[in-house]
């Protein structure tokens, strides 16, 4: 990868700002104490707000969000080995001579390439259509349902059961389709559930108020030690906290369209080719 592409996915831009304003509050405090006020010089200071109490919550924050980052991408992994299960069903398991049954097994299949498009729009607070081909939902109406990925489940089950009733799908078939279809379902209720739970306001609140006190303590705390080279250390301290920060808060909900997040959208568009690639081959299966 590229230094472009390495700088998008980092935390940089987020952070170096904050970093930067933080050393030129270090260059001050140098400046005070090098004209002579030497009460700046407040090393107790570094007792006030311990470093391990300080690290600790930062593992925590870092620890939990990973732990919804990985939530998230297990239930995506998930959905993309059932759509890929079920897509096999729907092109191999249903025996559909017939062109009017055909075309019934083409939508079906599109709808199921639609679920993990609308499940992406949903988890992302975008329009429900956005991005998807008109023919994958046919006349299908999404604007007005709030959980459109589950209503194209329900299309997908209807269709099982009718093949079922029809004599396209047996016992059995049917039963490990509408098992495989559960899993849909349940994964896209686990991502809901992740990007509807954030961190508990009142600990993010707490744990910025503590990295603004520990760095604006900072240059009072080495200022008597490193004078002019306070604002480096102090930028860099404040870079390197401010930035574990930044990380944990880019993943903890791993579904938007930042560096750090899942790749929705590289998922999403191999299902799709997936997809079309059975529907080319229906009449070859």
């Amino acid at each position: 990868m590229g230094a472009g592409g390495d700088l998008r996915g980092s935390v940089v831009v987020e952070t170096l700002p904050k970093a930067l304003w933080f050393g030129l509050w270090g260059g001050a405090i140098a400046f005070l104490y090098k004209q002579g006020f030497s009460q700046v010089n407040l090393p107790l200071l570094s007792t006030l707000i311990p470093n391990l109490v300080l690290g600790l919550l930062l593992v925590f924050r870092t620890n939990t969000a990973y732990e919804r980052y990985w939530d998230g991408r297990k239930a995506w992994g998930v959905i993309v080995s059932a759509t890929r299960n079920l897509g096999r069903t729907l092109a191999i398991g249903v025996a559909a001579p017939e062109s009017s049954a055909q075309a019934a097994q083409t939508k079906a299949l599109y709808l199921l390439a639609a679920f993990a498009l609308t499940t992406k729009n949903y988890l992302r607070g975008e329009p429900a259509t956005a991005d998807i081909p008109p023919q994958f939902l046919g006349e299908e109406q999404l604007d007005s349902i709030p959980r459109p990925p589950l209503h194209l489940a329900n299309r997908l089950a209807a269709y099982l059961q009718s093949q079922y009733r029809g004599g396209h799908l047996n016992e059995s078939q049917l039963a490990t389709a509408q098992t495989t279809l559960d899993d849909l379902v349940a994964n896209f209720t686990a991502c809901e559930r992740i990007q509807r739970t954030p961190l508990p306001l009142a600990y993010s609140i707490h744990l910025k108020q503590l990295l603004l006190l520990y760095n604006l303590s900072l240059p009072f705390q080495v200022v008597a030690t490193f004078l002019w080279l306070t604002p480096i250390m102090v930028a860099a301290i404040s870079f390197t906290i401010l930035g574990v920060e930044e990380i944990g808060l880019q993943i903890e909900d791993p579904f938007g369209r930042d560096a750090n997040d899942l790749p929705l959208d590289s998922l999403c568009t191999m299902l799709v080719d997936e997809i079309e690639a059975l529907i080319r081959e229906l009449p070859l299966l």
